[in-house]
């Protein structure tokens, strides 16, 4: 789509919007309900409701997670206008939000551009363990989130939330069977505690799949996934006034990872196929209390412990595929991030008039270390220079520390009956630390940086309700995204980075339609960025693929506009249709290439130009149902400019499902990928084929087509 700035000027004019769940409960299974629930966003200060949020916000809720999705947090990122993510992993964990976010951060440096929680554990950048089994509902605030979540939310948040406990005792059982040597059994139980005056929640599921890649050379799959989710939730009411929750999280997932071919096919040669894992222990609580009334106060601390594996067979290929040279290399990455943070904030009751005004003030500490270790092993020989020696055993031991301080405020307000106002003020410290002790080459090497940053974001926003159900808004954001440095055989004066800075001017418009039976939502932006931080690759060898080098740089200046939203309405009782549309345009100016010549303003990396949904859901009072979703996406450039210009394809994608609902059980079949349409979700470009005279494009492939069915059983 490139008559990007006209579909711009229509879509202003059109209040198209985004897309939102409505709650389960209270819903009879297989009846017809014409009216949505009133959704509420947690993400932010204040619980408000979605209509009330001066901002661009996607709520997607238990009953939209149900019919959209199937496993993973991965299969209902496409109904959030202007989100996508990057491959090179096995589950998605690197997103993008407006265009941006990081693409890959292998080096042990994390510093990620968008947010990511599971029920307030950060997992910012390693964000696999979303599993959607027992989720009830995810929140995605798109904009620098410059007051509420500082440096990492440059570009926006997304927060998943687990099921709460019950006040009734109930339980549960999940089962799924597909293709490709797919199946998966979960459990849930929750219960009240009346003697503690809580209740508690268990859920625990197993996943596995013999992936959708066939390895040809060793006669097997060789992407495997086997996902292990348990959760134990446990809400506490010591006194009218305060309310605790706990939340214990350990996600295992062990997946396998051969997803490149030589031949860019779901077939792959590899010798050595190689694993993409993360076992994650993390817990928090969260304490709100109105002991000090009218205040309240509200204490969030988390910790996790997430140990990864990324390994690849580096050269894709085996003995044969590269006769007459010797060539085989083999890469392995392994992390243990640790984190913990705190958060307190003190607030006064909701403003609740003309002149009245409410404030909030707090702190915030996040504490991550990481401990890394890489290994890069490889031979390269060449039959026409017997002399050379391309044997290499390198290895690396790294630790990574960083500290993130920060305090707050907000101030809320009316200046009438119908106009409000916010603004909101962020300042943050952040200090990393970097060392490290590895033979590289044969040689020793002991590398020890540091960084310290002081950032300053905030957020200013003017609403008007245009009724009870209807509003719209203005608002001016600022945030920001911490720099650091470099690790590696990096160019002179390539070391550090600096900070960025983003400016996001929004206005959005938000209406429920005809008496509860729709709702439409849509936002105008523009950001400009300054020194953006921008991720560039080279080969220092070619004869050597491990030795490609990942470096941040800042650009210039560049900037994102667009458009975003979807409606969402039911047609009867029975028939539900939305659709969703993010529209982007992006460009990005600065820098140099490999060989110092200065690079082309281009549009930005991952950053589609449009992404588009519709969906139709049917449910007849009998139970049956059926679903249908249609997903678009233009092509986009793999990486920056001064790396390649190399670009995915344009695809579409079909999701089926058909099921028939009781209230105690319900049965399902669907597809997803229907009409199994190719497309990329990464892309390198490099030399990987002897004799190294040129360089090829080389893709990840998205998921195919994949046929299941899925059976409940609820006992409540």
């Amino acid at each position: 789509m490139r008559s990007v700035v006209s579909c711009l000027a229509v879509l202003a004019a059109t209040p198209f919007a985004v897309a939102v769940g409505h709650a389960q409960a209270g819903r009879d299974p297989g009846k017809g309900d014409s009216s949505l629930e009133e959704v509420i966003v947690t993400a932010t200060f204040r619980p408000q409701t979605l209509t009330q949020v001066p901002a661009s916000v996607t709520v997607l809720e238990k009953k939209t997670l149900d019919d959209a999705g199937q496993q993973h947090i991965q299969d209902v990122l496409a109904l959030v206008p202007n989100l996508a993510w990057a491959g090179g992993t096995s589950r998605p964990r690197y997103f993008q939000i407006r265009g941006i976010g990081e693409r890959e951060q292998y080096e042990g440096a994390p510093n990620p551009s968008v947010g990511f929680l599971i029920d307030d554990i950060d997992f910012s950048g390693i964000g696999m363990p979303a599993t959607l089994f027992d989720v009830a509902r995810v929140e995605v605030l798109r904009g620098p989130q410059g007051t509420r979540y500082g440096a990492n939310a440059l570009a926006g948040l997304i927060a998943v939330h687990s099921a709460d406990p019950g006040e009734l005792p109930g339980y549960a059982v999940d089962g799924s069977l597909a293709d490709f040597g797919t199946g998966s059994l979960g459990f849930t139980a929750t219960a009240p505690v009346e003697i503690l005056n809580s209740s508690w929640r268990f859920a625990v599921q197993r996943y596995r799949s013999g992936g959708f890649t066939h390895n040809t050379y060793l006669d097997r799959n060789t992407n495997a996934r086997d996902e292990l989710t348990g959760r134990l939730k446990w809400r506490f009411a010591p006194s009218d006034a305060t309310t605790v929750d706990a939340t214990l999280l350990h996600a295992n997932l062990g997946n396998g990872y051969d997803a490149f071919a030589i031949d860019n096919s779901r077939h792959t040669l590899s010798n050595r196929p190689g694993e993409d894992s993360q076992r994650a222990t993390g817990a928090s609580v969260r304490v709100v209390t109105t002991s000090w009334s009218p205040y309240t106060l509200t204490a969030i601390g988390s910790s996790a412990d997430s140990k990864s594996l990324n390994s690849f067979d580096a050269d894709w290929g085996n003995a044969a595929s590269w006769a007459p040279y010797t060539y085989d290399y083999y890469s392995s990455s392994s992390r243990d991030r640790r984190t913990a943070n705190l958060e307190l904030r003190l607030a006064s009751p909701a403003a609740q008039g003309p002149g009245a005004t409410a404030w909030l003030a707090g702190i915030y500490l996040l504490d991550l270390n990481e401990d890394g270790r890489d290994l890069l092993k490889g031979v390269y020989a060449d039959p026409a220079d017997p002399s050379f020696d391309g044997t290499s055993a390198d290895a690396l031991a790294n630790r990574y520390e960083a500290t993130n301080v920060a305090a707050f405020g907000q101030l809320d307000g009316f200046l009438s009956e119908r106009w409000r106002w916010s603004a909101g003020m962020r300042m943050e410290q952040r200090t990393a630390n970097y060392s490290d002790a590895g033979i590289w080459g044969g040689s020793s090497q002991v590398t020890s940086l540091s960084a310290r940053n002081r950032m300053l974001g905030g957020q200013a926003s003017l609403s008007f309700d245009l009724s009870q159900a209807a509003s719209t808004y203005v608002s001016l954001s600022r945030g920001y995204k911490a720099g650091g440095f470099n690790l590696g055989a990096v160019p002179p004066g390539g070391r550090y980075f600096s900070p960025e800075y983003l400016w996001n001017v929004e206005a959005g418009i938000k209406s429920g339609l005809l008496s509860g039976r729709g709702f439409v939502d849509g936002a105008v932006f523009y950001e400009s960025r300054r020194d953006l931080q921008v991720r560039t690759g080279k080969q220092l060898d070619p004869a050597n693929p491990g030795t490609y080098l990942f470096i941040t740089d800042n650009l210039d200046r560049g900037y994102n506009l667009g458009v975003e939203g979807t409606i969402r309405y039911f047609l009867t009782p029975a028939l539900e249709v939305g659709g969703s549309v993010g529209l982007l345009r992006t460009r990005a100016s600065g820098g140099l290439d490999e060989n110092g010549v200065p690079v082309a303003t281009r549009e930005q990396a991952h950053a589609p130009e449009y992404q588009l949904g519709a969906y139709g859901t049917w449910r007849h009072g009998s139970g049956f149902m059926v679903r249908a979703d249609v997903n678009a996406q233009d092509n986009f450039y793999f990486d920056v400019p001064s790396d390649h210009n190399q670009q995915s394809r344009a695809y579409t994608t079909v999701n089926l499902k058909v099921g028939f609902e009781r209230p105690a059980w319900s049965a399902y079949a669907w597809v997803r990928n229907a009409f199994d349409a190719d497309y990329a979700v990464r892309g390198f470009y490099f030399y990987n084929e002897p004799p190294f005279l040129k360089k090829k494009l080389y893709t990840q492939p998205g998921d195919p087509r994949q046929v299941g069915v899925t059976v409940n059983w609820s006992f409540y």
